[in-house]
């Protein structure tokens, strides 16, 4: 099963480190993908850029909105993702226990909805979890 890790951290607590600071967090982090290709685990993974960058898009009446930043104002922001792939739901949780992010942000973990490839394929599915 597909599972993302959404890594939640401070950006002003970022700002504020030097750049040997930075240098050991970069290091762990390359240090898990490397570990977590290996294992198979990994499916892709980023990190984003700063909040300032974002544009958050809202249709409403058929009208485009769009707002510089992200949708809320919160004290962590998302910072990067890994999409992996785990057994289940304690192997995920496991696997994001060890992103160096969770040291001093937090780590949110969902599985992936697997989606039909196309609509018939999903009225097919819907069709057969009402019979």
């Amino acid at each position: 099963m597909r599972y993302i890790c959404l890594i939640y951290e401070q950006e002003s607590q970022w700002a504020k480190m030097s750049d040997a600071e930075k240098g050991v967090i970069y290091a762990d982090y390359y240090k898990f993908q490397d570990e977590i290709k290996k294992s198979g685990h990994w499916l892709a993974g980023d990190p984003l850029e700063p909040t300032h960058t974002a544009t958050t898009v809202r249709v409403r009446s058929g009208k485009a909105q769009t707002t510089d930043g992200p949708f809320a104002e919160t004290k962590e922001q998302l910072g990067g993702y890994y999409l992996i792939e785990a057994k289940d739901l304690d192997e995920a949780v496991a696997i994001a226990g060890r992103i160096p992010g969770a040291r001093f942000g937090s780590i949110e973990v969902r599985p992936v909805m697997v989606v039909p490839a196309t609509l018939d394929d999903w009225r097919q599915q819907a069709a057969g979890a009402r019979a």
